[in-house]
C-alpha cells in the first residue's frame, strides 16, 4: 500500500491560495491524466468494495462521479449518482445539510437503491464530512445499508471522519491518503 500511496501523492498537485488566499487546494487532476495512477486508484478502491460486500457504489457530484463510475464498473457493480438538487428527473429522495456557510441539498433517485442493497460511497476528498454524512441519511431513507466509505485523500484537521463515525454506525471508513 505504500507504493501505491506514493505514486497518488507524487500526482496530486498543490494550488495555494484557491479558492481564496490562505487555502490550499488538493488538485487530482494530474493523477487522473495519468493512466497508470488512475488505474492504481481504480483498483485500490474496487478492492475495498470487494472486502466491504458492497452491490453498489455512489459517488458523490461531482468528482466522485468521476472515481466512482470506474471503480463500479472494475467491480461488477451498480453504479448510482448522488447529485445536487434539482439536477435528477423524476422522483427523488433529498436530503438537506449545513455547510459552513449556509446549506446545501442533494438527491438521488429513490428507486435504485432497495434493501438487499450495500452501498459504498464513494469522493475524493473528506473535508467536513457533511455531503457524506448527508448521503449516509439518503441511503438508509432508501432503505438500503451503507457498506463503506472509500475517498482518495481525508483533510484530517477538518474533522469530517468524527463526523461521519456515529453515521456509519461501524461501517469502515477508508481514505488511501491523509493530509
Amino acid at each position: 500500500m505504500t507504493d501505491i500511496r506514493e505514486l497518488l501523492l507524487s500526482r496530486i498537485r498543490d494550488v495555494t491560495d484557491y479558492p481564496e488566499p490562505g487555502v490550499t487546494f488538493k488538485d487530482i487532476t494530474p493523477l487522473l491524466a495519468d493512466p497508470a495512477a488512475f488505474t492504481a486508484l481504480t483498483d485500490t478502491l474496487a478492492e475495498i468494495a470487494g472486502r466491504t460486500g458492497a452491490t453498489k457504489v455512489v459517488g458523490l457530484e461531482a468528482r466522485g462521479f468521476i472515481l466512482g463510475a470506474p471503480v463500479a464498473v472494475r467491480a461488477g457493480l451498480g453504479f448510482i449518482p448522488v447529485r445536487k438538487a434539482g439536477k435528477l428527473p423524476g422522483a427523488t429522495l433529498s436530503q438537506a445539510y449545513d455547510l459552513e456557510y449556509g446549506s446545501a441539498e442533494i438527491e438521488v433517485h429513490a428507486e435504485d437503491l432497495g434493501g438487499n442493497d450495500r452501498i459504498l460511497i464513494v469522493d475524493d476528498v473528506l473535508a467536513t464530512g457533511g455531503t457524506a454524512e448527508a448521503a449516509i441519511r439518503l441511503i438508509h431513507r432508501a432503505g438500503a445499508e451503507v457498506a463503506g466509505v472509500a475517498v482518495l485523500m481525508e483533510l484530517g484537521f477538518l474533522g469530517g471522519r468524527g463526523r461521519l463515525e456515529p453515521a456509519l454506525d461501524g461501517a469502515p471508513l477508508e481514505a488511501l491518503l491523509q493530509v
